[in-house]
């Protein structure tokens, strides 16, 4: 909207560089552009502001397939005025003089003829398509011929309108068209996530029967070396009985042999002794024999062998022997 300054008896205006402004004075144009900047006496002149930047127009309608179904079709369209003079005298651009606001409603009117005459162009096309095709390729073929419609539009061009783009944003059944339209899809999408659980859990299994498998596998491996461990250790023990009954006997022939040896040591030592006690008692009795009695007795009673005699009774026979022996031993 152009900036309008009131002075007295005489305005200015200043105009947005987006915007192309017509000042008509006594109906000869003044001024003419974009961006104007000017003086004006508003009871003569006669002004009219077309913006020239890129306008989009959304769009929202409802259209019929071939086959009877309701599809809601969501755009938008992108234009601008390419010729401002002419659009400026085909449409009510003029703005009041003291306020700067169109008098009228330009662009309301610029737009609801885009949306009928892209409406128009969509629904003759979804007229000739099913309603699998409309969803499907529907976007790309909406956006081709409304695009192509609108720039060929005779009464766009004679307006000094320009199409620079249109966007087809989606092409919608109703909901429950649409559902059940999904619902194939969705029973494959469905199906193959099911299978992938199913492989997945299948998978599970296989990995606890392997993990079971090598779980078992390590318990016989276990049990089989706990057995031969425990075969190892009784044949050590039979090797340590065995080789400690053989230290045993051969620590007890040792003792024996010992005891033997002893034995028979000491046994030759009492014959040795007992061959020469009787040797020598039997000395002693070869010496004895040679004596006559009256030794011997002397000899007993020297050595105090003789029996504690009570009463001795001596008689002439008895003493002279002796002391004739006595005598002769002396002399």
């Amino acid at each position: 909207m152009a900036d309008i300054t009131r002075f007295r008896f005489i305005s200015h205006l200043r105009a947005n560089p987006t915007t192309h402004v017509r000042h008509l004075r006594n109906g000869k144009l003044v001024h003419d552009g974009a961006g104007q900047a000017f003086w004006f006496r508003a009871l003569n002149s006669a002004l009219s502001e077309v913006p020239v930047d890129d306008r989009e127009q959304p769009l929202l309608f409802h259209g019929r397939t071939v086959d009877f179904q309701d599809v809601v079709v969501q755009a938008t369209v992108t234009y601008r005025v390419t010729d401002p003079a002419l659009a400026a005298t085909r449409l009510d651009f003029g703005i009041d003089p003291d306020t700067g606001r169109w008098r009228a409603t330009p662009l309301e009117q610029l737009g609801g003829l885009l949306t009928e005459l892209a409406q128009q162009t969509a629904l003759d096309l979804l007229a000739r398509m099913t309603l699998t095709q409309a969803l499907s390729e529907g976007m790309a073929s909406l956006r081709l011929a409304v695009s192509t419609g609108l720039r060929e539009d005779q009464r766009l061009t004679g307006l000094g309108i320009g199409v620079e783009d249109v966007r087809v944003v989606a092409v919608r059944a109703e909901s429950d068209v649409e559902r059940a339209l999904q619902t194939p899809t969705r029973e494959m999408v469905q199906q193959a996530a099911d299978k992938a659980t199913y492989e997945r859990r299948a998978m599970a299994v296989e990995r606890e029967r392997s993990i079971a498998e090598n779980e078992l596998q390590n318990q016989i491996e276990l049990a089989r070396r706990e057995e031969q461990l425990v075969t190892q250790k009784g044949q050590n023990e039979r090797q340590r009985a065995t080789e400690a009954a053989a230290a045993g006997r051969i620590e007890t022939e040792a003792a024996a042999g010992r005891r033997r040896a002893m034995s028979q040591a000491e046994a030759d030592a009492k014959r040795v002794i007992g061959a020469a006690e009787a040797a020598a008692e039997k000395a002693l009795l070869d010496a004895y024999a040679e004596m006559d009695q009256a030794t011997i007795l002397a000899l007993a009673i020297k050595q105090g062998a003789l029996p504690e005699i009570g009463t001795l009774n001596l008689t002439p026979d008895l003493i002279t022997p002796l002391l004739s022996k006595l005598v002769g031993d002396q002399s």
